[in-house]
């Protein structure tokens, strides 16, 4: 049977899995080998720096002819960079972290699929209440940057399936398998949103140890914390922290946020071992299902796997063999 939801008839694509935008991991290679596979790549704008961001944006739109996106960081971006950014002609465009309100219009008049992203039931409604056409429902599990205080996601998505109604809405944080999106579709969402599986792909901007912590990693390594942050001069909002990879260097500082922020000595130790891509000090972003990541495989033949082992348990659950 194939897995078709009201997510992959909006955007007319093949498979319920979208690419997480993760900011200096999903450049315009993974998005599109990600679309190309079947599902919705999307490419990560971050903060929009335009020097950055803008030739993955090219190389995802000369790559692909299946729907792709971006996504930004909806508190260090304006309606200026989205103007400029669906001049790239983007399916859709992913609004996280912070309150879209003065975004939502920009999207719109571009006819790109707005898709928030939300961390807690008050974002959620505003979510509704802005008419967003897809929601991403994130749980604590997730990798990277995500609510301060966040119901892990298995309690999470239901919760906003049925405060969204008709909106789709895709389920994320800690989904690495075919068993996790065959979940996030018994849970009512209409696809997941899948980040660090992605991470361990050769189309992904990530170093060989990078790759390879990934791998040998299991969700117990990862941490949430604001403490990287804090050493790389990151201007997050405080509610949003961020599960890593545990390292020497958090485990130096840890429940020391405050000192930290004013020991010049720790930052520039910090910025030394950062640019040497030291992984005992730099984040590896990577959710609590890292343990399921255990091997590095094309994003395009990554996508239709998960697809068809989520399609063969569903079977099975439901007695169609």
């Amino acid at each position: 049977m194939a897995l078709q939801t009201a997510f992959t008839e909006h955007l007319s694509v093949h498979h319920p899995i979208a690419l997480a935008p993760m900011g200096g991991v999903a450049g315009g290679a993974l998005a599109a080998a990600v679309s190309e596979g079947g599902g919705l790549g999307l490419v990560g704008g971050g903060r929009g720096d335009r020097d950055t961001i803008g030739p993955e944006l090219s190389l995802a739109r000369q790559s692909t002819g299946k729907p792709w996106g971006v996504g930004f960081l909806t508190w260090a971006i304006d309606a200026e960079t989205i103007a400029w950014a669906v001049e790239y002609e983007p399916a859709a465009v992913m609004l996280s972290f912070g309150d879209p309100t003065p975004l939502v219009d920009r999207v719109r008049t571009s006819n790109a699929t707005l898709i928030l992203q939300v961390t807690n039931l008050d974002e959620a409604r505003r979510a509704v209440d802005l008419g967003a056409d897809i929601i991403v429902a994130q749980g604590g599990d997730a990798g990277g940057h995500s609510g301060a205080e966040p119901l892990g996601t298995m309690s999470f998505v239901p919760v906003v399936v049925d405060l969204a109604g008709p909106t789709p809405v895709l389920a994320a944080g800690g989904i690495s398998d075919g068993r996790g999106l065959a979940a996030a579709l018994a849970l009512g969402a209409s696809g997941a949103l899948i980040g660090t599986r992605f991470e361990a792909t050769p189309e992904a901007l990530v170093s060989a140890q990078e790759s390879k912590a990934i791998l040998d990693a299991t969700g117990e390594d990862t941490e949430s914390n604001r403490t990287l942050d804090i050493a790389r001069g990151a201007p997050w909002p405080h509610e949003y922290p961020a599960r890593t990879l545990r390292n020497d260097f958090l485990d130096k500082w840890r429940g020391r946020d405050e000192e930290l922020r004013t020991d010049a000595r720790a930052h520039a130790e910090y910025r030394e071992l950062a640019a040497r891509d030291d992984l005992t000090a730099a984040p590896v972003w990577a959710g609590q299902g890292v343990g399921l990541v255990t091997a590095v495989e094309p994003a395009a033949d990554l996508v239709p796997m998960l697809a068809a082992a989520a399609e063969r348990i569903l079977a099975r659950l439901t007695g169609h063999r």
